[in-house]
């Protein structure tokens, strides 16, 4: 069991990874989005559309979720820094990041999730480029949602997502989703009448 110094550390982890639920995706600042999702919210569909893919592509999709999960986990310390920004910015790698975010909690906490956070950056396993995928996946349909919603400058984050993708299946998914609503998916359930 856990000493209460690892109990308080890993708990404050626990903490600092709850600021994730009110924290922006600030990029979509950028694209006149008045009020974008959390990176929390971007981190769970992350993990979905990972598992996903990881099911289409052969990999372990558990695994892929799991990467996807603590893929943007630092941006509590450092916050979302668009693409656009990093180019002024000279940044503590995320595994330092991480390194300092659980260094008081549990000992199997740290290097589990140092272990996560290290093979994200830089694995090359099928399970790496399926979570890599599922991050771009997933803003690009944001991107598709937020178009629909009347943001029209949303074309450059779906045209860098789209031009990243390594898998079939994310390319796949992806040229279905630009060729849809983001309401398709009632059709199945209610008939094709819904918006008729």
């Amino acid at each position: 069991m856990a000493g209460n110094g690892q109990a308080r550390g890993t708990a404050g982890y626990l903490f600092e990874a709850g600021m994730l639920k009110r924290a922006k995706r600030s990029g979509w600042w950028i694209a006149g989005v008045k009020d974008p999702e959390t990176i929390a919210e971007h981190s769970f569909r992350t993990g979905v559309v990972g598992a996903v893919l990881a099911m289409m592509e052969g990999a372990d999709p558990a695994k892929v979720a799991l990467l996807c999960l603590f893929h943007d986990t630092q941006e509590t310390r450092i916050g979302d820094i668009p693409h656009i920004g990093r180019r002024y910015l000279t940044a503590t790698s995320n595994e330092r990041v991480t390194a300092d975010q659980v260094s008081a909690a549990h000992p199997a906490v740290v290097t589990g999730i140092n272990a996560v956070v290290a093979e994200y950056e830089n694995g090359e396993s099928l399970e790496v480029v399926v979570a890599h995928d599922a991050d771009k996946l997933e803003c690009l349909l944001q991107a598709v949602e937020y178009r629909e919603q009347g943001y029209q400058n949303v074309q450059p984050w779906i045209d860098s997502s789209l031009g990243n993708l390594k898998t079939d299946s994310a390319r796949e998914l992806a040229e279905a989703a630009l060729t849809m609503t983001s309401l398709e998916w009632q059709k199945v359930y209610l008939g094709s009448s819904v918006h008729e």
